[in-house]
């Protein structure tokens, strides 16, 4: 039997596709393997959110030919889609598929030759249509699973290339949707993350996100559904609502604001102000007691002031927001804020980013502290070391001391202390 190993650069949406390409894999007679082993096909699934994640590509490429020469190599998705010719300077890659075709990646592995010109499947134009989705995840560890719902964007923020490599947004059928959520509930998955690149958008024959997340929260046998990071636009107070109604939603909102300046955000091309991003958290945060709420943070960003990145501090340290995702600006040919100018000097960018982490630190552990003595659902995922560790449903991490199997089990324990990362409890 044929093998196969994949690996993943970049965003959850990814994970949730290489998982999907793993299955079809599988059912077209490979053997999956880990990456890293002996393989008769590499699959190379890419990001290029930054020049960095560019070069991240390239050497997981040549790092996968130095450890099995003979294996063909499979470059697909978003670096694959943006930038074909440097791929095929890169001796020993075989396939080449752009972000349309790359869920069919089976159909284009016939005849491939080790170290011959790649095969290239590529279009520089990406569907707008509804699309379907007829093989699920190949899941072999997680507890979680990830449903891809959505591809594409058509917000075009000037530091963002992904809607150039994703395309325009896009939403998946339905009843498709529907139909994988069901198969995920039947394998004994207890908790569904609903992925995409603008998921708040998604809309299909008159239904759109509100819709389908109130037709997926009532599905026998779910135990937890999790909305993955939304755009602050999408999130309406009627979004909101549902949450707060529907005991199977997961609390906990991943919303980017950005920075917390109007005057950067209208140069970043957000949608929002910082007035309309503190009403949406504040609301939230009001309806659904215990939510925790995270956000992404970029700094650095071309014009970007010493008084522009004070807002940012101030903005958030005044908001109920527990975990940040702290970014430097890069700058990304292609992007409308690649000719920004003045750069922010990249000493000063580490700066701010380990103000802004040190700051998202404490806000963490507030939120933390507020759950000492509290009892808390989690579910288990993975023994370390005699420690079970796994989530709550507002995003916290809890480990245990236990005897016996907990994997993919939702317990309740009482929080009794904290460590930099995680709650420890015990189990009740």
């Amino acid at each position: 039997m044929s093998k196969a190993a994949l690996h993943t650069l970049g965003c959850r949406l990814n994970q949730a596709e290489t998982e999907i390409i793993a299955k079809r894999l599988q059912n077209s007679g490979y053997h999956i393997v880990e990456w890293g082993q002996a393989a008769d096909l590499t699959v190379i699934n890419t990001c290029t959110v930054t020049e960095q994640a560019d070069a991240k590509c390239r050497q997981a490429i040549r790092l996968s030919l130095r450890r099995n020469p003979a294996t063909k190599v499979a470059v697909i998705g978003c670096y694959a889609q943006m930038d074909v010719e440097a791929l095929r300077k890169i001796d020993g890659v075989s396939l080449i598929i752009g972000n349309e075709h790359k869920l069919q990646i089976t159909d284009f592995l016939d005849n491939l030759d080790v170290g011959q010109n790649p095969v290239v499947v590529h279009t520089s134009k990406i569907s707008r249509d509804e699309f379907i989705i007829d093989a699920i995840g190949l899941y072999d560890t997680q507890t979680r699973a990830n449903l891809k719902i959505q591809d594409g964007c058509n917000f075009v923020c000037s530091f963002c290339i992904i809607a150039a490599a994703r395309g325009p947004a896009r939403s998946r059928n339905f009843e498709d949707v529907l139909d994988e959520a069901r198969q995920l509930i039947a394998l004994g998955f207890r908790e569904i993350v609903l992925t995409g690149v603008n998921i708040g958008t998604y809309a299909n024959n008159g239904r759109d996100f509100a819709a389908l997340l109130k037709s997926l929260a009532i599905l026998p046998g779910l135990h937890r559904l999790r909305i993955s990071s939304i755009e602050p636009t999408t999130v309406t107070h009627e979004l909101i609502d549902i949450i707060a109604g529907f005991p199977t939603i997961c609390r906990h909102l991943h919303i980017p604001l950005q920075s917390g300046n109007d005057g950067i955000l209208e140069k970043m091309r957000r949608k929002h102000t910082i007035r309309e991003f503190r009403e949406t958290v504040e609301y939230a945060s009001l309806n659904i007691p215990g939510i925790g709420i995270g956000t992404d943070v970029l700094v650095g960003f071309p014009g970007e002031s010493e008084e522009a990145f004070a807002d940012t501090r101030k903005f958030l340290a005044d908001l109920p927001i527990a975990f940040y995702h702290v970014f430097c600006y890069s700058d990304r040919k292609g992007t409308a804020s690649y000719k920004l100018k003045p750069k922010i000097d990249p000493q000063e960018k580490k700066r701010r980013n380990h103000i802004m982490t040190d700051q998202g630190r404490r806000q963490k552990r507030r939120f933390q502290l507020g759950w000492l003595e509290q009892k808390v659902d989690v579910l288990f995922e993975q023994e370390e070391q005699g420690w079970w560790n796994g989530f709550t449903d507002n995003y916290l991490r809890v480990r245990i001391r236990a005897a016996g199997n907990l994997k993919n089990q939702i317990h309740t324990v009482k929080i009794t202390g904290i460590t930099d990362e995680e709650l420890s409890g015990e189990l009740l």
